[in-house]
């Protein structure tokens, strides 16, 4: 008798443990950081690490609309770079998003940020027709254009994310494919390769661990 209140004990020990563990789980944090000295609200002085942050930008979406960071302020996003034109990575990368948009179309805490990274052609009417015919409809997946240097310069500064123009690639730009995932502070929170469905599916498996950070 002994022996199995003992068993049950260890049980549910380890059970504690373990939950304990998921609930207290958190994404990391990428990009640069610094230590900075910040008060409380008592007052109190503190060393506190500041993370790297996505800046206010502004753009015009598949709708024509200036479109700025007050879209996504208050909620998790995920961002890529792209082009309609893309012949390589990008057609699996937005089939693979797809299925993270339909899981989580209906959670208002969650947005989609495609920047295009062809400032010649995508042009909005071009970026309307692109997310008509991958099935997006309405604000919650935003297709955004921009000019060469603003767009390039909050990809690989901010996002973190490499871009180009590359006249030997076989479609003139070159890019990374990731999806990035941005918590409700601006702060990098994860990168997933979007060619792969593992990685994908890993980002689904993150954004209810992001969102379960805010409810804390």
């Amino acid at each position: 008798m002994i022996k199995n209140h003992f068993f049950i004990a260890i049980c549910l020990a380890l059970f504690t443990f373990f939950y304990a563990c998921k609930q207290d789980k958190k994404l990391p944090f990428y990009g640069e950081r610094h230590a900075e000295t910040v008060k409380d609200a008592n007052g109190t002085e503190k060393i506190d690490t500041v993370y790297q942050t996505i800046p206010n930008w502004s753009f015009l979406n598949q709708d024509s609309v200036v479109t700025t960071n007050k879209a996504t302020d208050g909620k998790i996003y995920i961002a890529d770079f792209f082009f309609t034109s893309c012949t390589t990575i990008c057609p699996t990368m937005h089939r693979n998003l797809m299925t993270v948009y339909n899981e989580f179309k209906s959670n208002p805490d969650v947005m989609f940020v495609s920047h295009t990274i062809d400032f010649k052609y995508d042009k909005p009417s071009v970026l309307k027709k692109y997310a008509q015919k991958l099935g997006v409809d309405g604000s919650k997946w935003q297709f955004l254009y921009g000019t060469k240097d603003s767009v390039y310069t909050l990809a690989e500064k901010n996002y973190l994310v490499a871009v180009g123009e590359d006249s030997t690639a076989k479609d003139g730009y070159i890019h990374q494919g990731y999806l990035v995932l941005i918590d409700k502070d601006r702060r990098i929170r994860g990168a997933y390769d979007g060619t792969k469905e593992d990685q994908v599916e890993q980002l689904k498996r993150d954004i209810p661990v992001l969102l379960a950070e805010y409810k804390k």
